[in-house]
């Protein structure tokens, strides 16, 4: 598999800390994946971030981009901000111009983009996140859901190769978070973007996910495809995090027996599916 980010038995500890928020955490993000990344509140998966896009340095261990070893000097680190995109999960820490327009130009202007390139570039982030109709809407107007998309468009007109989404669901009714998810599967499909996304909801990161990381502790505790992470139900247990409601399902229906034909789904369409083909299935052998 080929490792976009590495990060090799990194520590970290926070000022006054006393345990450390990263404790010797070898991690590596696969190419063009949307990963998911698990853990209760304090196990370290903010702090991952704030390393992965440099704000942060380790007190012990090694961070490579593509292969090679970052750097800490304030060159590398702008243009390794460029490159990976991070969304908080409270937007109101990202926003900070005036309007919409103005907000979404902010990353374009500090890499130092002509007038007429940030315009232009703004004009289509503007078009594709559906936020032309608030161009010059003051950002403090907007609904919840409105600045969580101000907040991903203002990091994707920079195009990162990784985006960063640290609980990019939060507080967003079903609606939003359709429409959220709905943008983010086009950015990766058009774009190819690698995404990695901390969140709690584990049915989400089972539907969504290629790739699972659980943290605990500071420690990356599980790694792999869904299916094989939430087949480890013991582990999860012990850290008191659940399994995904459809895997649940899935298990206690026990048909991936029948001819082992029947996929594990990941969906409710996809369950459905699955059954609708076994009930079929199993009428025409009963005949």
């Amino acid at each position: 598999m080929a490792w976009l980010f590495e990060m090799e038995d990194v520590s970290y500890t926070y000022p006054g800390g006393i345990e450390p928020a990263l404790d010797h955490i070898t991690l590596r993000i696969p190419r063009r994946k949307r990963c998911a990344l698990l853990g209760h509140n304090g196990c370290g998966k903010s702090t991952l971030f704030l390393h992965i896009n440099g704000i942060y340095q380790p007190e012990h261990g090694d961070l490579k981009w593509n292969g090679e070893p970052y750097l800490y000097r304030r060159s590398y680190l702008a243009e390794l901000r460029r490159k990976v995109g991070l969304v908080f999960q409270d937007p109101e820490q990202q926003l900070i111009a005036n309007t919409v327009a103005e907000d979404i130009s902010y990353g374009l202007c500090n890499a130092g983009m002509s007038d007429a390139e940030v315009a232009r570039k703004v004009d289509e982030a503007l078009v594709r996140f559906g936020l032309d109709d608030l161009r010059e809407r003051p950002v403090h107007h907007l609904s919840l859901g409105q600045k969580k998309r101000v907040a991903l468009a203002g990091v994707m007109v920079l195009r990162p190769e990784l985006l960063l989404l640290d609980e990019p669901t939060a507080y967003l009714d079903r609606l939003h978070t359709k429409l959220l998810l709905e943008e983010l599967e086009t950015i990766h499909r058009d774009e190819g973007t690698t995404m990695l996304m901390a969140t709690h909801d584990i049915d989400l990161a089972y539907e969504w996910a290629d790739w699972v990381f659980v943290m605990h502790k500071g420690r990356l505790v599980l790694e792999g495809t869904p299916e094989e992470v939430f087949k480890r139900r013991e582990v999860l247990e012990e850290m008191q995090l659940s399994v995904p409601l459809l895997f649940d399902v899935w298990e206690a229906l026990d048909l991936s027996f029948f001819n082992g034909t029947l996929k594990r789904p990941r969906t409710a369409a996809e369950l459905r599916y699955q059954l609708e083909r076994y009930a079929t299935e199993n009428k025409r052998k009963m005949g």
